[in-house]
């Protein structure tokens, strides 16, 4: 608690240690446990990171974490940072695995492996403290046949969340036929389902294929991501026909979003005969009947963007550990009362993430 807010973390991240993947993995895919710099057999899972980035993101993390890094970010370490900035619970994200679980030209099976092993140390991490550690778990979008079973997996451990990339994986968009069991499963389970882009995977992203730099692909991979996958849900007709699915789109702040649902809302306008079978309302309105996103404290047009969709679909993550983290982004978003109502901070750093997460 900070300043009388309970404040709910809608978006943190472990650091995966680099032994965990040999050790959680079935025997018949332990040789495929990657190295500390993230091969697979030699092969780099990741695209178009320089050394640079890596370094630069290390020191980060210990300048900003000593202790948490000398101890390997375990589960304690994450708690005790969770404290320190005020969070009294914690939803937890994937590092390397929103790399490992990303290679577009990976066989189905591995990326199962993969999944699982991720899903079970998740599980191990987060029964230090489960009142603040909080898993969210990962599916194979790879197999959609494997989809519903980890789904049913991930409830027994008492997960209500899991996370896709919003990319397209082995061509398939969200909406894709073959998703269409995990979304109706997700839908009766009551699970919601986060949406985290992730820069440099092997994966169709946006700005990947014009640009070298992160400077330039993470400023187009995160929103622009976002705004694809949002689409593909409406235009798919997947939010039609899961009126009670919740989706969340994080780390990609919220500036984008009034553009956008003007954007699909006018393009609906003109030619909602061409989609009417998928869509039946204006995109807008689904977004504002089952969506969430994440915003950022330090955009600067948040009272706007309120104007235009209210507040009850707002979320606040810290992104902790990650290089975007900034070590006071807790008080950033409590000072938001500065600009915001009481009454509309208290949404954002509680009760929506209470629906969206659907904790009791």
């Amino acid at each position: 608690m900070l300043s009388g807010y309970q404040i709910i973390d809608a978006d943190s991240h472990v650091i995966e240690p680099t032994d965990m993947w040999e050790k959680y993995l079935e025997p018949a895919f332990k040789s495929f446990a990657p190295s500390p710099d993230m091969r697979i057999k030699g092969e780099q899972i990741v695209h178009k990171i320089s050394a640079q980035v890596l370094m630069e993101g290390q020191k980060l993390l210990i300048q900003n974490y000593p202790m948490s890094a000398f101890n390997g970010f375990d589960s304690e370490s994450h708690v005790q940072a969770m404290k320190r900035m005020g969070v009294d619970v914690s939803f937890v994200y994937p590092t390397y695995g929103l790399w490992l679980l990303a290679v577009d030209t990976m066989a189905p099976q591995l990326a199962g492996a993969f999944t699982r092993a991720y899903n079970n140390w998740l599980r191990d991490f987060c029964s230090y403290d489960p009142q603040i550690l909080k898993g969210v778990g990962a599916i194979n979008l790879h197999a959609p046949e494997e989809m519903v079973s980890e789904l049913l997996r991930i409830e027994e451990f008492g997960w209500k969340t899991v996370f896709l990339r919003p990319n397209p994986i082995k061509g398939r968009l969200l909406s894709h036929p073959t998703y269409e069991a995990f979304w109706t499963k997700c839908e009766e389970l009551e699970i919601a389902v986060a949406l985290h882009e992730a820069t440099h995977s092997c994966l169709p992203t946006t700005g990947s294929d014009r640009f070298n730099t992160r400077f330039a692909m993470h400023a187009c991979s995160h929103p622009m991501e976002q705004m694809m996958a949002l689409l593909a849900l409406i235009e798919g007709g997947v939010l039609e026909r899961h009126p009670k699915l919740r989706v969340g789109f994080l780390e990609s702040g919220c500036g984008w979003l009034p553009y956008w649902l003007w954007r699909v809302d006018e393009e609906y306008e003109n030619l909602h005969w061409e989609v009417k079978d998928n869509v039946k309302m204006k995109p807008s309105e689904y977004f504002r009947r089952q969506c969430f996103i994440e915003i950022e404290p330090s955009e600067p047009y948040l009272p706007q963007i309120i104007d235009y969709i209210g507040s009850d679909n707002l979320l606040f993550g810290s992104d902790y550990p990650h290089i975007d983290h900034k070590p006071d982004i807790v008080k950033e978003a409590v000072a938001l009362e500065e600009r915001l109502s009481r009454k509309t901070v208290q949404k954002i750093l509680w009760d929506n993430p209470v629906r969206f997460y659907g904790l009791d």
